[in-house]
């Protein structure tokens, strides 16, 4: 399976329009996506990662050669592409189609796992939508804090 998606420049736009609530994202072009859907995005100040998991836009590397450097490490791999646990899934037989990327099914914000029981390929668009869509309703929720539901917006 492969640890890095690439997507039309239209659906990635559209994949990262319930993001655009955090501050500097609409300034980013997309580079590259892991498997999961979380985006490496750059600007000539450098190259940032979207983590859909954590909620989180960072500045990482320099340039994209850093980014690549950074990928080819054992580290780089587990920390940014969540690599182990892509191939625990695709040796469970989930494999996503070109159209989608990894998902998981009880998202880590909400108590879900990092098991790939709790992942299958789910649409690209609608992975980050549901995801951003998440984290923005939840960014000002104080820790431990019960979730009793969430809603989502539909795309009109």
């Amino acid at each position: 399976m492969q640890l890095i998606r690439q997507f039309a420049p239209e659906t990635a736009a559209a994949a990262l329009e319930e993001w655009l609530w955090l501050p500097g994202l609409d300034d980013l072009a997309p580079l590259a996506f892991s498997a999961f859907g979380d985006a490496f995005l750059y600007t000539a100040e450098g190259v940032w990662f979207l983590d859909t998991i954590e909620g989180t836009l960072t500045r990482e590397w320099n340039n994209p050669a850093e980014l690549q450097d950074a990928l080819n490490t054992i580290e780089g791999e587990d920390r940014f592409l969540l690599g182990g646990l892509v191939h625990a899934a695709s040796e469970a037989g989930i494999e996503p189609s070109e159209s989608e990327v990894l998902s998981f099914k009880v998202p880590p914000i909400l108590g879900g796992q990092f098991e790939a029981d709790n992942v299958a390929a789910c649409d690209f668009e609608v992975a980050l939508s549901i995801a951003g869509q998440l984290h923005r309703q939840l960014k000002d929720v104080p820790p431990g804090t019960t979730i009793s539901g969430f809603s989502l917006d539909q795309a009109e």
